[in-house]
């Protein structure tokens, strides 16, 4: 599987455009999230994996974190234990988004901020990232 990240510009220090970390193996998912996330202000890194996702973490420290838990390479489990290890991410809220039969039981014990089922529905994605952390910015079209 070839590694996708998606870079965009975001200013240092200003915390208005810090960007939401979509981690998850399925590129689709992590596509259509960028989409929509980006049409809505957000600035988006995508990540395939959980040691990708924590690369990403340390050098950008996202907003917020959209976080698949089956993944290969590193899953979202032991991303989550490791990010709850480092003090420079451990307070970066984390939306667990997952297929998994028992996602709901899992994000409590991963001690997340949220969970959203997939099938997911955009609007509760972009309605979760709001409550967490705010507007993205200009809205695309806006």
């Amino acid at each position: 599987m070839v590694a996708f990240l998606l870079f965009l510009h975001y200013p240092p220090g200003n915390d208005s455009v810090l960007p939401v970390l979509v981690v998850d193996d399925d590129v689709d998912s992590r596509t259509l999230l960028e989409m929509a996330l980006s049409e809505e202000g957000y600035s988006v890194l995508l990540a395939c994996n959980g040691a990708e996702a924590l690369r990403l973490a340390r050098q950008s420290h996202p907003r917020v974190i959209l976080l698949d838990l089956a993944m290969p390479v590193m899953d979202g489990f032991a991303f989550r234990a490791e990010q709850l290890r480092d003090p420079d991410l451990a307070e970066i809220p984390v939306i667990c988004v997952s297929g998994r039969h028992d996602a709901q039981r899992a994000a409590r014990d991963l001690r997340v901020q949220a969970c959203i089922s997939k099938p997911f529905a955009l609007d509760q994605i972009i309605s979760c990232v709001f409550d967490l952390v705010g507007c993205g910015g200009e809205r695309a079209g806006a």
